[in-house]
């Protein structure tokens, strides 16, 4: 099923995803945050549809089934810097602060800073063209929501 978004997150150089599959991998990525302390909390999910749901004006039910494809594509995907990249490539930089704002929000949804958290959005703010300082203040205004 995600044959051919993995094969174009893949390629040496992927071309510019297209808005549905940018949404998927948004979600995988925001999926591979949340489980990057080794706990899927109940609340990180529902942090996850609700970004899903207010990014893309979504229903909850049609956040909830992105969410669970997101789910099975992350379980495949290879790493955290394709799927960054691709991102990267199909956002405009202006947007990138409220991906890594979204990010925060699924991170700090446990209400527990992890180290393997921490470590993976320093990661994906460098790989977003993004400054420690943009990602603090966007971390700010995630804990602030």
């Amino acid at each position: 099923m995600f044959e051919a978004l993995l094969r174009r997150l893949t390629a040496p150089t992927p071309d510019r995803l297209a808005a549905p599959d940018a949404a998927l991998a948004l979600a995988a990525l925001l999926v591979r945050l949340a489980r990057a302390d080794g706990d899927y909390a109940p609340s990180e999910v529902a942090r996850i549809d609700r970004v899903l749901a207010a990014r893309h004006a979504l229903s909850p039910s049609a956040a909830a089934q992105l969410r669970a494809q997101a789910e099975v594509l992350e379980a495949q995907a290879p790493d955290t810097v394709r799927f960054t990249r691709a991102l990267k490539d199909a956002t405009a930089l202006e947007d990138r602060a409220e991906l890594v704002q979204a990010m925060w929000s699924v991170a700090l949804a446990d209400t527990t800073r992890d180290a393997a958290e921490d470590q993976l959005m320093r990661l994906v703010s460098n790989l977003l063209g993004l400054t420690d300082q943009q990602s603090a203040l966007a971390r700010q205004k995630a804990a602030q929501a």
